[in-house]
């Protein structure tokens, strides 16, 4: 597909909110990085993550409680991605360009590739966000996401099975698509070709490997293969259903927008920042355990028109962003709590599945 482009002569909309939130830093004097309320935040996750893994591999207890600590430990994993590796991706975990370097690569630790992480979701995912063929976070196999997708007979159960696709996710992210993307040199399809370097082939390799060694052979060594492998499953299971959810939540809800181009000039009519603002959805905010939990992506909306600020900032900026859209008569979505949305995504992918 040829470069999609947005009509964003003026940009009034984003000029003016991007004119409240300077002021909002200059005037209090704050980094829109993290700082050390996100650092320590990531030590005590970080912490916790491998105490869980050292109980269930080197002191596993009994059957239930080790069910248990599996699923606490899958959870621990997707709050490393929510709060850490994300932040550090998008360069807003430190005003340290290495600290973030070391945040993002604990992306490799969880056996994902930052490298493709970066293309996929940083350029792709919020630059052309909901938009079939662009952003690649919509392709979820065996699921239709926007009606531009085709319909399949057996879209008609996925508000049955997507329980399983969502469960399964991780597991064949990690172990399947990545390898995919290695192997065919794309990041999806009708994506253009890219070119790994010599460093960067080592480093796949290498996290793979690693992968393979701390998740599956030293667990099987230590408390065989039946029980490592179970363990292993439920894990990852929790973490890929966390992932997976979160991401739904926040773009395949009822209100969101999944904008089409425009056939002759293959540009969406209307500026970046509203495209941005109408294919997305805030939920929860309120909460404050939720908040913390998902390193403050159930505020969506301030994520992706800011990506570079850190989320310890979106509660603040959340209310300067409903301002200036009240201002601008543009439609913000909000669900009052997680569930509301999560009952919103269900309804919208059996729409999806039973409509043309």
């Amino acid at each position: 597909m040829s470069k999609i482009s947005f009509n964003n002569t003026g940009s009034p909309f984003f000029k003016a909110l991007k004119g409240k939130i300077n002021n909002y830093f200059t005037e209090n004097q704050l980094s829109r990085t993290g700082g050390s309320r996100l650092f320590w935040k990531g030590v005590f996750i970080c912490g916790v993550t491998l105490g869980l893994y050292i109980t269930l591999v080197f002191f596993t207890p009994s059957t239930l409680p080790a069910i248990i600590l599996c699923c606490l430990f899958g959870a621990s994993l997707a709050a490393i991605g929510f709060n850490i590796m994300h932040e550090g991706g998008h360069q807003s975990f430190s005003k340290h360009k290495w600290v973030n370097e070391i945040s993002a690569y604990s992306l490799n630790c969880l056996g994902g590739t930052i490298h493709f992480w970066k293309q996929k979701h940083n350029i792709d995912h919020h630059t052309y966000t909901n938009i079939e063929g662009m952003d690649h976070d919509i392709a979820v196999k065996f699921m239709r996401m926007s009606k531009e997708q085709p319909k399949y007979w057996y879209h008609k159960f996925q508000q049955f099975y997507w329980v399983l696709l969502y469960g399964v996710s991780y597991i064949a992210w990690i172990l399947y698509q990545d390898f995919e993307k290695y192997f065919s040199g794309r990041m999806g399809k009708g994506s253009k070709a890219m070119k790994l370097s010599t460093k960067e082939h080592l480093i796949f390799w290498a996290t793979k490997t690693c992968y393979i060694s701390f998740y599956i052979i030293l667990p099987v060594t230590m408390v065989g293969w039946a029980d490592a492998i179970l363990g292993f499953v439920i894990a990852a299971v929790v973490c890929g259903f966390c992932i997976s959810v979160v991401f739904q939540l926040a773009h395949a809800v009822e209100e969101t927008n999944f904008p089409v181009p425009n056939v002759e000039t293959n540009k969406i009519e209307e500026e970046w920042a509203i495209h941005q603002i109408s294919t997305t959805a805030n939920f929860a905010t309120r909460n404050k355990l939720i908040s913390w939990l998902l390193g403050g992506l159930n505020f969506q909306v301030e994520h992706h028109l800011f990506p570079g600020i850190s989320h310890v900032h979106y509660p603040k900026i959340n209310k300067l962003v409903k301002e200036t859209c009240h201002e601008f008569n543009v439609a913000y979505f909000e669900h009052r709590t997680m569930v509301h949305a999560f009952f919103s995504h269900l309804v919208y992918i059996k729409k999806l599945g039973r409509t043309v």
